[in-house]
């Protein structure tokens, strides 16, 4: 999976945004540049599960995904 942020915009001026695929901490690190960019501040956040992943998980996916791509080629 790839490293992706959704941001909504909703009627009421608003804004949502998710990150996919950023494992651990490193998801808090995009909220101050999406303020800056949206010239907005944050009211609520929370995190995803993919927030409680630890590094040893991210290190296992990403061999297995190495082994994958080895395998099809």
């Amino acid at each position: 999976m790839s490293e992706k942020i959704q941001i909504r915009i909703l009627k009421d001026g608003s804004i949502e945004a998710v990150t996919n695929g950023i494992k651990g901490k490193q998801c808090v690190d995009y909220i101050s540049i999406l303020e800056n960019l949206l010239e907005a501040e944050t009211v609520r956040s929370s995190y995803t599960s993919e927030y409680y992943e630890t590094e040893q998980q991210i290190q296992l996916e990403q061999s297995v995904q190495q082994t994958n791509t080895l395998h099809q080629k």
